[in-house]
């Protein structure tokens, strides 16, 4: 009972969010805005996330997401953010709510990340970069990972399912068998 509140409160009472946005090669920008803890809350059932999963978290911010994975369903998780204040902030989060033990953030390009062990990839991520990352996903991953993005879709990769959140869409894929593709 403890674990559910204790995260909003330690987000509410950590440093002021980044109000930047990252260029990454390509003229590909990510905003830095984090999810409102109803979308995350919502990502993570719609993903069906447990305790056997990884949890990765591209473009992390403060750990919100994964931290989020490990208190409510036992997850371990992984965010990768360009930020190295964020990710201060997400390990720092992720120590105050008792989980640093199974989630750990690294400050690193999201198109470099290594991805391969996840079995839920979360996003918050413009069209562009999603498009541009969506051939990793399938490339890296195993079948039946799954994939969650808060707002935006995948050029030609129509969603399982897709939901409304306090007027927010949240999208679900899943990584199909290779020979079905």
């Amino acid at each position: 009972m403890l674990a559910r509140w204790i995260l909003p409160v330690l987000l509410l009472t950590a440093a002021p969010l980044c109000a930047q946005e990252y260029e990454y090669p390509d003229n590909l920008v990510v905003p830095c805005d984090p999810s409102p803890d109803a979308v995350v809350k919502a990502m993570l059932k719609l993903a069906a996330v447990t305790k056997g999963d990884t949890v990765i978290d591209l473009g992390c911010g403060d750990g919100r997401i994964v931290v989020t994975a490990a208190l409510d369903y036992g997850a371990s998780g992984i965010g990768y953010d360009l930020n190295p204040e964020r990710i201060k902030e997400a390990n720092s989060n992720a120590a105050k709510a008792g989980v640093d033990k199974r989630v750990k953030f690294f400050e690193k390009n999201l198109f470099d990340a290594d991805i391969k062990e996840a079995t839920v990839v979360t996003l918050y991520l413009l069209p562009g970069v999603n498009e541009k990352l969506k051939p990793r996903l399938f490339a890296e991953l195993k079948p039946g990972t799954r994939v969650v993005s808060h707002s935006f879709s995948m050029p030609d990769w129509p969603p399982k399912e897709e939901i409304r959140v306090d007027g927010r869409t949240v999208y679900l894929w899943v990584i199909p068998d290779k020979q079905a593709k």
